[in-house]
């Protein structure tokens, strides 16, 4: 019969790391954050560790394999022995942490899931819109949103909010579905777009652009009225107050923004445009003749 082997009373770092399953890197880690404190080096300069180290290892980098932060770990053993009865309580308080966050993280990663979903189903960019917006636009048909379209929802979304952006994807769907409708949009665009550095500020076209486009914006106006999408927008109105309760009306600042939360005048100002001074009179003449009729 053979004899039973002889453990060794201590070892050098590489094999406590190999009986562990880390590192010795890991272990010269654990010393330096204070996880495992650190060994007198003996006669020949080195490190060696005993029974209660490798046990110590051993739950370390079990607590560390279900996720719980260096640390917490440290936290748990401070002022007890590593399974000592003293620091069950640390322990217990470490893991109902760590449950919330995996909570937590779970959540977030459905969230996530749903998104990449969405994408797949209404496509890439579409599906990044609030829900609110997207849904919305499903009556689009297939291939007439355009991607200014969604570029101009998703800046009015970050100015105004998914409520905002919605009851604008009305005008996108009402120009999908009338093509007509949208070919003169088109002709308006470019022309307006002519309005380059070059065209001085008073030029005629300056203004008479700007009466083609208030008498575009009520064109467009009427269709929409005579679609019901005005009814729509109450009934938008209703469900978004649903699930937004008056306590939930100033929701937490825009983590991008810090603590500040920045206002829609704000977040205009800090968005480039290309616009010229001309296109910009003519901007201003438009909605000048809008309040004048609506007066």
């Amino acid at each position: 019969m053979h004899p039973f082997p002889t453990p060794p009373r201590e070892v050098l770092i590489g094999d406590a790391a190999a009986f562990v399953g880390v590192t010795p890197r890991t272990i010269r880690h654990y010393h330096q954050v204070g996880l495992l404190p650190e060994r007198e080096r003996g006669g020949d300069g080195r490190r060696r560790y005993g029974y209660a180290e490798i046990i110590r290892l051993l739950w370390i980098r079990r607590m560390a394999d279900a996720g719980i932060a260096l640390e917490d770990i440290r936290g748990a053993f401070e002022g007890a022995a590593p399974v000592g009865a003293g620091s069950e309580g640390e322990i217990a308080g470490v893991l109902a942490r760590l449950e919330d966050t995996l909570a937590a993280q779970e959540a977030e990663l459905q969230h996530k899931r749903a998104s990449v979903q969405r994408m797949r189903a209404l496509g890439s960019r579409l599906g990044l819109l609030d829900d609110f917006v997207s849904t919305r636009l499903e009556a689009a048909p297939e291939g007439s949103l355009r991607q200014d379209d969604l570029d101009t929802l998703l800046v009015t979304e970050r100015i105004f909010g998914p409520l905002g952006a919605a009851v604008q994807a009305g005008r996108f769907l009402a120009l999908a579905l009338h093509p007509a409708l949208r070919a003169k949009s088109d002709r308006l665009d470019a022309a307006e777009k002519a309005l380059d550095n070059t065209v001085a500020v008073d030029d005629p076209r300056v203004a008479e652009l700007a009466v083609q486009r208030h008498a575009f914006e009520t064109e467009l106006m009427r269709v929409i009225e005579e679609s019901g999408q005005l009814e729509q927008d109450d009934a938008l109105f209703d469900t978004w107050d649903e699930l937004h309760p008056p306590e939930n009306a100033n929701p937490a600042p825009d983590p991008v923004e810090g603590s500040r939360a920045r206002t829609a005048a704000e977040i205009i100002r800090s968005m480039p445009y290309d616009f010229s001074p001309a296109r910009l009179r003519s901007m201003e003449l438009a909605v000048q003749l809008g309040a004048a009729a609506s007066s």
